[in-house]
């Protein structure tokens, strides 16, 4: 019996249950669970949909994936994705709530955000407060810490995939699909990974050996993103994306980064440019004040061996009290 609410057609588009089948009885005890309602995204995998609880009354989001043929199974990203998600229980990561699966179809349950961080700058014209930058930032460093305490790099980290909930304004990180637990020796990971604009040098330069810093740098330019409204290295391509780091940061050499001219995609050739200084950037200082330019540099050193941990991030001095530090940080209202 399809739910009652305003998404029955979902679910009565879908194949009539086999009471010989038997995935029947499950999905139809997983269907009685949920009345659907709008679709909220929709990508390469499938589409995500909202869900009212008949239970709780909450809503949550189902992020259903259509598999291929039973011979190819469940997708390696899903399992990832679900693997990952029931081990990691913090309060700045999304929560998976419940999994369906079948033969050509899985749907991933998880709590309902109702923005992300993209779409809130947006809706703020891109204007957040000093005091939202640092807590937004706090949170999730807070969440990346809990990942790589657990040996999990996320892999994709960008403001689409940190979502927000308007009413507390917390903030969680969601989409494991690219997650993937670590180990030692670092094996060599495919370096098709991270959207292009948040991708740290080292993989834009061709490297296979990385870790968890490549999630750091990705924190990093999240934070200036925040705090200046737009992204800092919006490149239309891996080298144009390169290029503005240099740009902005400087173009990398052996004395700031031992190794680099070893790296496959570096060349001697590349223009040289200097670092044109965080105040320069924007409005960087009066957003963060000295402690967060400094907290930035560190975030984003060239040399991923130099570049600070989530948990030694948190316990820098920009969180220790930096609005009050730092009056010329002015609070937007």
């Amino acid at each position: 019996m399809p739910p009652v609410g305003a998404g029955p057609a979902w679910w009565a588009a879908q194949p009539a249950l086999d009471p010989d089948d038997p995935f029947a009885e499950a999905e139809r005890k997983f269907k009685a669970q949920y009345d659907i309602t709008e679709v909220l995204g929709e990508g390469t995998y499938g589409k995500v949909r909202k869900a009212r609880c008949r239970h709780s009354g909450e809503f949550r989001a189902l992020k259903q994936m259509k598999i291929g043929s039973q011979e190819d199974g469940v997708p390696s990203t899903a399992i990832r994705e679900i693997a990952i998600l029931k081990e990691l229980n913090h309060e700045n990561i999304v929560q998976l709530k419940d999994v369906f699966c079948k033969p050509g179809e899985l749907v991933l349950v998880f709590e309902l955000c109702d923005s992300d961080l993209k779409k809130h700058m947006k809706a703020l014209g891109g204007r957040l407060s000093p005091r939202q930058v640092l807590d937004f930032n706090r949170q999730l460093l807070k969440g990346i810490e809990f990942c790589h305490a657990n040996r999990i790099i996320h892999r994709d980290l960008k403001p689409q995939n940190l979502l927000i909930d308007q009413t507390s304004l917390q903030l969680k990180i969601a989409d494991f699909g690219l997650a993937r637990a670590f180990s030692l020796p670092v094996p060599q990971y495919t370096h098709e990974v991270v959207t292009v604009w948040y991708r740290p040098l080292e993989i834009l330069l061709g490297s296979k050996l990385y870790s968890v810093p490549v999630d750091l740098w990705g924190v990093g330019c999240i934070f200036a993103e925040m705090a200046t409204g737009a992204p800092l290295f919006a490149g239309d391509s891996e080298i144009d994306t390169a290029f503005k780091i240099f740009q902005k940061l400087g173009t990398p050499t052996e004395a700031m980064w031992p190794g680099v001219g070893e790296l496959p995609d570096f060349k001697p050739s590349f223009p040289q440019w200097p670092h044109k200084g965080w105040p320069n950037i924007r409005n960087t200082l009066p957003q963060v004040g000295t402690t967060g330019i400094d907290l930035l540099d560190e975030l984003m050193r060239y040399d991923p061996r130099e570049r600070i941990s989530a948990r030694g991030a948190l316990q820098h001095a920009y969180f220790g009290g930096a609005l009050q530090q730092h009056p010329h940080m002015h609070i937007c209202p």
